[in-house]
């Protein structure tokens, strides 16, 4: 399997990743992101041994989109540096159950969450709880649409923070939860449907050079990225 590469050069590559595949090797063993990209990296410039690459951030298993892999340990301590201080900026698209009121202004979502690493889950707590963290976000609604007799909503979700599973985890808990989410709206969702959520945009700056990065992909090709085709209703 070959990435599908937006950006390279000899200390980054910033690749598209497709929902479904794990970031780093998992107990699953299926094929993974670092994997991939090492594979590719190995056979494109013939090196011998191990090739090395540094992961400086994630992305859920079912969620796809844009990713940045560090191919030096420079890179990659000073783009770890740069998410440690708030300084990389992702945006993501978010397909939810329900319909949210259009408005080009931005919604403030701020909760406390906890994770619960048996069942791979996280909830919102009161800020007092034992372990909680703050997850905040901001959001505006793109558009309304219908999909199979059901009402959704497209929006444009702005992540401050980065805790585990924190999009779905926080529209779930304002009644609207995401597409084909079935960890937070089983009650509302279908077995077989993908995760609406997609990362469309990432910048940063350029961990070498004097320059602000800014890199975006659009969930605009269902059937290279395998994807619903709910989104063909949206984009």
């Amino acid at each position: 399997m070959e990435p599908k590469v937006i950006y390279e050069d000899n200390h980054i590559i910033v690749v598209v990743k497709k929902p479904g595949i794990p970031v780093q090797a998992d107990k699953s063993c299926d094929s993974d992101m670092l994997t991939i990209i090492k594979e590719y990296l190995k056979e494109k410039y013939n090196k011998p041994g191990n090739v090395y690459l540094g992961l400086v951030h994630r992305l859920d298993r079912m969620v796809g989109g844009v990713m940045v892999f560090a191919k030096t340990s420079k890179a990659a301590s000073r783009l770890s540096e740069y998410i440690r201080e708030k300084n990389v900026k992702k945006r993501y698209l978010a397909i939810v159950n329900g319909k949210l009121k259009l408005d080009s202004s931005k919604i403030l979502l701020k909760n406390y969450l906890v994770k619960n690493e048996r069942l791979n889950m996280s909830k919102v707590v009161e800020e007092t709880t034992k372990g909680a963290k703050e997850a905040i976000l901001e959001y505006n609604v793109i558009k309304n649409f219908t999909y199979n007799n059901k009402e959704y909503s497209l929006v444009d979700v702005d992540l401050h923070t980065g805790r585990h599973h924190q999009i779905r985890v926080q529209f779930a808990n304002i009644g609207h939860p995401l597409y084909g989410d079935m960890k937070y709206g089983q009650k509302i969702n279908k077995v077989g449907q993908n995760l609406g959520l997609w990362s469309y945009y990432l910048s940063f700056f350029h961990p070498t050079k004097d320059e602000y990065k800014e890199y975006k992909c659009m969930p605009d090709n269902i059937k290279e990225y395998g994807l619903d085709k709910i989104w063909e209703e949206c984009i």
